[in-house]
């Protein structure tokens, strides 16, 4: 039996402080676990509508980006269904308005995954910088436990990674 396609997509700019939150946590996610060869993590940035080739190879679909919602910065959210257009149509920034653009278009070629948003309220996305804020920086864990719990969801295999190089040959696991 095949494998669904799982595509986890960091989107955001990592240029301008929280706005590159979903690309930390794809970072974090490739540091510290090993995916299923079902299950593909995209450095999406910005690229919105050329990302219409990624979205519409996917079964499933895990976004992982910046939410503004009035929020405490640092709050968690998950969006799925009704919530995701409604939330991107407020315009909290062009890719999302892109991303929204290419789900969209997605429905013309009948190949819409079944969409899930991760994110958290940011603090600053205005300012130019590569650091996330404190109360931002302190939710990637649990961006990356809230992707793993729709991984487990879906029956997606995935493991810590291991060290390679470790000169016992043990296989002992490390944190990175």
């Amino acid at each position: 039996m095949d494998k669904k396609q799982i595509t986890v997509l960091g989107v955001g700019n990592i240029l301008f402080t929280d706005e590159g939150v979903g690309i930390r946590t794809i970072e974090a996610l490739e540091a510290e676990y090993e995916f299923a060869p079902n299950v593909s993590l995209i450095d999406g940035g910005v690229l919105g509508l050329n990302l219409l080739a990624t979205i519409s190879d996917a079964d499933y679909l895990i976004v992982v980006d910046a939410i503004k919602k009035g929020g405490e910065p640092g709050s968690l959210y998950r969006l799925e269904g009704e919530e995701i257009p409604q939330r991107i149509l407020a315009k909290n920034s062009l890719h999302q308005v892109d991303l929204l653009e290419a789900l969209t278009l997605c429905q013309a070629l009948d190949k819409v995954p079944e969409t899930v948003i991760v994110g958290v309220e940011p603090e600053d996305i205005k300012t130019v910088g590569l650091e996330l804020t404190s109360p931002v920086k302190r939710k990637v864990p649990l961006l990356v436990e809230m992707v793993l719990t729709e991984l487990d969801r879906l029956g997606a295999s995935y493991r810590p990674q291991t060290s390679r190089s470790h000169p016992s040959g043990t296989g002992l696991q490390t944190s990175k």
